[in-house]
C-alpha cells in the first residue's frame, strides 16, 4: 500500500504541525520524501507485473481463477499498447477502413494485435471481435489441456485505441474491453458481462475495472476500482480502491454537439448545462471523457444522434463495457431516446450503433427530463 504523507494537503489550509517548507520544491533535485509514488512489494521480494494484477484481483474476491486470468491478459495488452503509443511517431495510414468507415491507422491495426496476442496467450477466451476486427474471431488455443476444456471460457468485445482521431494532438486515448462468458458475442446483454474494463493512456497509465457483484465472492457488492502501471511498466499498484459517482456533480461532457442543430431536444438540455454554470470537460475522445467522471466523483456524458449527425458508438466494443463501469460505480446509463439502460439493449448485430447518456443518476435523470418529454 502507499504510504500516507505526514501532512496531507488541504486547498487553502496549512497544519498547524507541518513544517513551513513542506510541499515547496527547492529546486534541488532531491526527491520527496514525504510523499511516495510506489509501493514497496511485500516482505522485499519483486512482484511481475502479472502476479501484482493477479494479487490485486484476489483481494477483490474475483471468485473464479480463469476470470482473473483474462482481465491480467487485458493488463498485459494495456502494457503493451503504452509502449506502441510512447514509440508513435508516424501518423501513417494503412489503407484500409474500420466499420465505421474511418481510416485504419497503422497504430490503430498494432494496438489490435497487441490485444488479440494477448488473449490467446492468456488461454482462457474462446471468441473476440473488435472495432479493427469486426467479426467473431476464434482466439481458443490449438491445444486445450483436459483440464481446462470445460472452462469456464470467455468472449472479449473491444476497441483497441479510442480516441484516435485526436492522438497527434497528444491527448489521452484508451482501450474499451467488455467480458462475456461462454464463446459468442452475438445475441447478448451488457448486462452479462461478467466484468469490464478501461485502460487510459495519458500521463500516467491506467485501467479501470469493473466487476458485477455476480463475479466476487458471495455477499461482495458490485465494484469499479483503478490500478495505475507503475515502475517502468513492470508493476500495477492499486490508485483507487473503490470509485463511486456521486447523486449530482455539474460537469458535463456533451458528445456530437453538431447534434444540436437539428435536435431541439438535445439543443435545449445543451443550453440548460450552460445557463446553470456546469463545467464542461470535452476532449472528443469517448475515454478520457468517461474516465473524468470517475477521477472527480460524478458529472454527466451524452452522445446524441440526430436525423443529420448520426450514432456512432457501438454498444459492442464501447457502449456496453464502459455502462457497466458505471453502473458498478453507482452511476446510471440510459439509450438516447429510450428510457432504458444501456446493460439490457441486445447485442443483435456487431456493428449496432446509438446514442447515450452516462454519469451520475441525478444526471441522468436530468437528461431524460429534457430528451423524453413529450415537448
Amino acid at each position: 500500500m502507499s504510504s500516507t504523507p505526514a501532512f496531507p494537503h488541504i486547498s487553502g489550509h496549512r497544519s498547524p504541525a507541518e513544517p513551513e517548507n513542506h510541499g515547496i520544491n527547492t529546486g534541488s533535485g532531491a526527491s520527496c520524501h514525504a510523499h511516495s509514488y510506489s509501493a514497496a512489494d511485500e516482505n522485499g521480494k519483486a512482484v511481475s507485473r502479472d502476479e501484482s494484477l493477479t494479487n490485486i484481483l484476489i483481494s477483490k474476491s474475483v471468485k473464479d481463477s480463469r476470470l482473473i486470468g483474462a482481465i491480467v491478459a487485458l493488463g498485459e495488452a494495456t502494457a503493451h499498447i503504452a509502449v506502441l503509443l510512447q514509440n508513435y511517431v508516424e501518423h501513417t495510414y494503412a489503407g484500409s477502413q474500420n466499420s465505421s468507415g474511418d481510416e485504419q491507422l497503422h497504430l490503430d491495426i498494432d494496438c489490435d494485435n497487441a490485444v488479440f496476442d494477448a488473449i490467446r496467450e492468456s488461454g482462457v477466451f474462446a471468441t473476440a471481435a473488435s472495432e479493427e476486427t469486426p467479426q467473431e474471431t476464434n482466439v481458443m488455443p490449438a491445444l486445450v489441456d483436459k483440464d481446462d476444456e470445460d472452462g469456464p471460457w470467455y468472449s472479449l468485445g473491444f476497441d483497441p485505441l479510442d480516441g484516435s482521431s485526436i492522438i497527434d494532438a497528444n491527448f489521452s486515448v484508451g482501450s474499451i474491453f467488455g467480458i462475456w462468458p461462454g464463446a459468442k458475442l452475438l445475441g447478448r446483454k451488457g448486462r452479462e458481462q461478467v466484468a469490464s474494463a478501461v485502460s487510459l493512456y495519458g500521463p500516467r497509465t491506467t485501467f479501470l475495472i469493473a466487476l458485477p457483484s455476480e463475479s466476487r465472492e458471495e455477499g461482495e457488492p458490485d465494484i469499479t476500482f483503478e490500478v495505475t502501471l507503475v515502475k517502468d511498466r513492470s508493476h500495477w499498484e492499486m490508485s483507487r480502491d473503490c470509485v463511486n459517482l456521486k447523486p449530482e456533480k455539474k460537469v458535463f461532457a456533451p458528445g456530437n454537439l453538431r447534434a444540436t442543430n437539428d435536435n431541439a431536444k438535445y439543443d435545449a438540455l445543451v443550453k440548460h448545462w450552460i445557463s446553470e454554470r456546469y463545467t464542461l470537460r470535452y476532449s472528443g475522445g469517448m475515454v478520457p471523457d468517461v474516465y473524468h467522471m470517475f477521477a472527480k466523483s460524478g458529472g454527466v456524458f451524452s452522445n446524441v444522434s440526430s436525423e443529420k449527425a448520426k450514432a456512432k458508438l457501438r454498444l459492442l466494443y464501447e457502449v456496453a463495457a464502459m455502462g457497466l463501469l458505471v453502473e458498478c460505480a453507482g452511476g446510471s446509463t440510459t439509450h438516447e431516446f429510450e428510457d432504458k439502460s444501456v446493460l439490457d439493449l441486445e447485442i443483435d448485430d456487431l456493428d449496432k450503433r446509438l446514442g447515450v447518456c452516462f454519469g451520475s443518476k441525478g444526471e441522468v435523470e436530468k437528461y431524460k427530463q429534457f430528451m423524453f418529454s413529450s415537448q
